[in-house]
C-alpha cells in the first residue's frame, strides 16, 4: 500500500507543461494580419496564418524568440508527424549581418542544410529579426489541399559553413511537433502522449531502483540486527525489492518503447546504464532462488555476490536517474524533491550504522563476558573434581 501511495505522489510531480502566452498580441512589419493563431506548446513560438480555399494556399508567420547568432526554421511534413521528410524553411542572420531565408527538405537527422526547393509549391518566403524575435512568411501551396497539416517548429545556434546544422536532442527540441487544423485553428501536440511516456519511465524508474531498491537495502541491512526483528526484516526485504522489479520492468518497458520511437536520436550513456541495471537486478531476483542455507559451505560466496550485485544496481540507479533529469530537463524542483529523498535515506543510513554498530559491539562485549564467566567456573569445577580425586586416591 506505502508502495502505491509512494508511486501516486512522485506521479503528481511531473506536471510539465506551462500556459503559453497569447498569440493574439503579436503584431507584424507592414501591417501584415492574418486570420488565425497558435501559441506553440514548445520554444515559446506562435504561428499565425490565413488560408485561401479558392488557390489551396496559405500565408504563414512563425515568430521565435531568437539570439542573433541563431536561427529557426518551421516545416510541414506531407509524408509523417517529425523532422524526417519535413519540408523546411530556415531563417539566419548570414555574415553580412542580413536575415536569409531557405528551404530545405529534411531526409535524414543529420542534414546539411542548403537552399534547395520543397515538394509544395512555395509563392514567398522572407524573414526578419527584430527586439530578439525572429519571423519567418511565406505563402505555400498546400500539398493535395489538406487542411488538417502535420508541421515541425525548431531552433539552435548551430551552423556549418554558414548554414544551420543540428540542433538539442533533448527536451522542447524533440517536443516541437504537432497536428494543426488549417480551418478551426485546433493543435494537437504529437509530443504530448511522447512526453507521458518519458514521464512516466522517469517516476517509475525513480521509484523502483532509485527509491525502493535503497529502502530494501537498508532494512536488509539494518534490521536484522534487531533479533525481534527476525525473521520479519527478510520477508520486508524481499517484498520491498521484488516490488521495486516489478515496477522497475515496467519502467525499462517503456524506455524500450521511447527508444524504438527514438529513431536517429539515442542516449548511449542512459541506454547502456539501463540495460546493465536490468541485468544484474534480474540475476538478482533469480539468485534469490538459489540462495543456500546459512549452514551450507558456498553460503558466504553467495552472500558476497548478492551484496555486490544489490549495491551495485542502487549506485548504477542513482548515477541513471540523474542521467535521465539531464534527457528530460524537467523544472529544478523535481531533481531537487529526488535529491532530498535519497539524501535523507543516506542519512538514515549513517545512524542506523553508528546505531547498529553499537549494538553488535556491546553484544560481543557482553556474550564475551558471558563465554568468560562459564569458562572461568569450569576450570574451577574442573580443579575442585581432580582435587577429590586425589584426596580419594
Amino acid at each position: 500500500m506505502s508502495t502505491i501511495l509512494l508511486l501516486f505522489i512522485l506521479l503528481s510531480f511531473f506536471p510539465f507543461s506551462t500556459p503559453q502566452p497569447s498569440c493574439t498580441l503579436n503584431t507584424f512589419s507592414q501591417n501584415r494580419i492574418f486570420s488565425l493563431c497558435n501559441s506553440l506548446p514548445e520554444l515559446s513560438s506562435t504561428l499565425h496564418w490565413t488560408y485561401h480555399p479558392s488557390n489551396s494556399t496559405v500565408d504563414i508567420a512563425y515568430r521565435a524568440p531568437q539570439s542573433a547568432d541563431g536561427w529557426i526554421a518551421w516545416a510541414l511534413n506531407p509524408t509523417g508527424s517529425g523532422m524526417i521528410g519535413a519540408q523546411a524553411i530556415f531563417a539566419f542572420l548570414d555574415s553580412t549581418g542580413s536575415m536569409t531565408t531557405i528551404s530545405y527538405p529534411l531526409a535524414n537527422t543529420r542534414p546539411m542544410v542548403r537552399n534547395i526547393s520543397l515538394s509544395y509549391k512555395v509563392y514567398s518566403m522572407e524573414s526578419e529579426f527584430l527586439n530578439g524575435m525572429m519571423v519567418i512568411y511565406a505563402t505555400i501551396e498546400l500539398p493535395g489541399n489538406n487542411t488538417r497539416v502535420n508541421h515541425v517548429w525548431q531552433e539552435s545556434n548551430l551552423f556549418t559553413n554558414g548554414f544551420p546544422n543540428g540542433h538539442r536532442t533533448s527536451g522542447p527540441n524533440v517536443l516541437s511537433t504537432g497536428e494543426l487544423d488549417l480551418l478551426s485553428g485546433q493543435f494537437t501536440a504529437a509530443g504530448n502522449s511522447r512526453l507521458h511516456l518519458k514521464n512516466r519511465h522517469g517516476v517509475l524508474n525513480a521509484v523502483s531502483w532509485g527509491i525502493l531498491m535503497p529502502i530494501g537495502a537498508i532494512m536488509a541491512r539494518y534490521l536484522r540486527v534487531f533479533k525481534s526483528a527476525d525473521p520479519a526484516w527478510f520477508y520486508l526485504h524481499v517484498a520491498c525489492q521484488i516490488s521495486a522489479y516489478v515496477v522497475g520492468v515496467a519502467g525499462w518497458g517503456i524506455g524500450l518503447k521511447l527508444g524504438s520511437d527514438s529513431k536517429g536520436i539515442t542516449y548511449q550513456t542512459h541506454r547502456n546504464i539501463g540495460i546493465a541495471l536490468f541485468c544484474l537486478a534480474t540475476l538478482q531476483v533469480f539468485a534469490l532462488l538459489m540462495r543456500p542455507n546459512k549452514n551450507h559451505k558456498h553460503r558466504l560466496y553467495w552472500n558476497i555476490y548478492h551484496h555486490l550485485t544489490g549495491y551495485s544496481v542502487i549506485i548504477l540507479s542513482v548515477i541513471n536517474i540523474f542521467k535521465g533529469f539531464d534527457i528530460l530537463e524537467p523544472e529544478n524542483k523535481w531533481k531537487h524533491a529526488y535529491i532530498a529523498i535519497i539524501s535523507a535515506l543516506g542519512g538514515i543510513s549513517v545512524i542506523l550504522e553508528a546505531v547498529t554498530w553499537a549494538i553488535v559491539l556491546n553484544r560481543k562485549k557482553s556474550e564475551s563476558s558471558e563465554k568468560f564467566q562459564q569458562g572461568g567456573n569450569g576450570v574451577n569445577g574442573k580443579t575442585g573434581h581432580d582435587s577429590r580425586q586425589h584426596q580419594e586416591a
